[in-house]
Formats: structure tokens, sequence, C-alpha cells
């Protein structure tokens, strides 16, 4: 896996407001030892800074392998910051709908998806997305 060099006490990509300690540290760090993100919106925050920060290990593993590409390469974009607009979880099905800003060759760009999570043997998983309309 890549080694993260994002500082702990440094903000998190995520935009939650909280360092990365306390934030989606805990969950690109822990997988090995069976720490996983304990909700849908934990986990998709999780991803947002693993793209952020280049974890496509942490990307994958997160991915359910129902869904996952057998391989990802990451665009080369800037991002901008992440807006959390719902979460939800009831039972093992979960959705998170967000906006993703990023600069794309100098163009500003927002995704605006709602992706749908599972949980399975007590841990979350992405399965995908829908894209919505350009904002």
């Amino acid at each position: 896996m890549k080694k993260n060099l994002h500082p702990a006490h440094a903000p998190c990509p995520c935009d939650s407001g909280q360092t990365y300690a306390d934030c989606c540290g805990p969950w690109h760090k822990g997988m090995d030892a069976g720490i996983y993100a304990p909700t849908p919106e934990a986990l998709m925050r999780s991803r947002y800074s693993g793209y952020v920060l280049g974890l496509l290990d942490y990307l994958l593993i997160t991915w359910h392998p129902s869904t996952a590409p057998g391989d990802l390469e990451l665009p080369p974009v800037k991002w901008l910051g992440l807006e959390v607009r719902s979460a939800a979880a009831a039972g093992d099905a979960g959705i998170v709908e967000f906006v993703a800003r990023c600069r794309d060759g100098g163009k500003a760009q927002r995704m605006h998806e709602t992706s749908r999570f599972v949980r399975q043997d007590g841990r979350w998983y992405y399965i995908d997305g829908q894209m919505h309309g350009a904002e």
C-alpha cells in the first residue's frame, strides 16, 4: 500500500472540520488491523480522502468485489473540496449524496453523486454511484 504522508494534525482532506488523525486517518491506517469505517458516510469521506492522497490500494479494498474494477488509475485532477448533502443507513444498506469539487486541466468541475454502500461481515463497502446533472 502507498505510504500516506499526510500529517496527522493537518485538516482532513474530506472537509469534515476535524484533523486527519481524528477523521479519515484511522480508516486508512487500520485496514490491516481490521479497523473499518463505521458508517457509509465515514467510508465515503475516507474514500474521497483516498482519492486526494492517491491511496489506490485503499480505494480498491473498500470497493465491493462485485463491482470493483480490476485495476484503478487516478485521473490527474486536483481535488478541491467535498460537501456531503445527505447520508443514511438502514440495516446493511446505505447511501450518501455528495458534491466533490476538482480542477481538471485548469477547469473547475463538480461531481454530484449518490453512492450506494453495503455492509458485509460487519464492514461497509462502496458499491456504485449515480451521477447527477451538472451544477
